[in-house]
């Protein structure tokens, strides 16, 4: 079920939602700002988890991740952030505490986000 919060031009726009992967609930958010969108995903529970950052680099195709709130550059949610801002163009912040050592969780939550963004028309592509 999906929760969305419409806003003029110039605020926030929140949608939630949840899904079940594999017995296993998932729930995300998303806040979209004006030149991006911050991402939370919940395993099982409404905690926090890691906090990334990830932007377009000005020079080259590339994309700069950095670790806001525990974790690295090898823990779930990184590599969501790098490629959500391939796909989207815009800087995200993402919030995850899928447990590490879980890929194909890992993938089904990417993957249902993508869906959603897509839905949204925040991936043009």
């Amino acid at each position: 079920m999906a929760e969305e919060l419409a806003a003029d031009e110039g605020t926030a726009r929140t949608t939630s939602f949840s899904e079940n992967a594999d017995d296993v609930a998932l729930h995300f958010q998303i806040i979209r700002l004006q030149k991006q969108i911050y991402v939370w995903i919940g395993c099982n529970s409404s905690k926090l988890g890691h906090m990334f950052a990830a932007a377009p680099t000005r020079l080259s195709d590339s994309v700069s991740v950095s670790s806001v709130m525990g974790g690295g550059s090898d823990n779930v949610g990184s590599s969501i952030a790098r490629r959500l801002v391939i796909r989207t163009g815009l800087h995200v912040i993402l919030s995850c505490n899928i447990p590490k050592g879980s890929p194909m969780l890992e993938a089904t939550a990417e993957r249902k986000l993508v869906e959603k963004l897509r839905s949204l028309g925040y991936i043009k592509r």
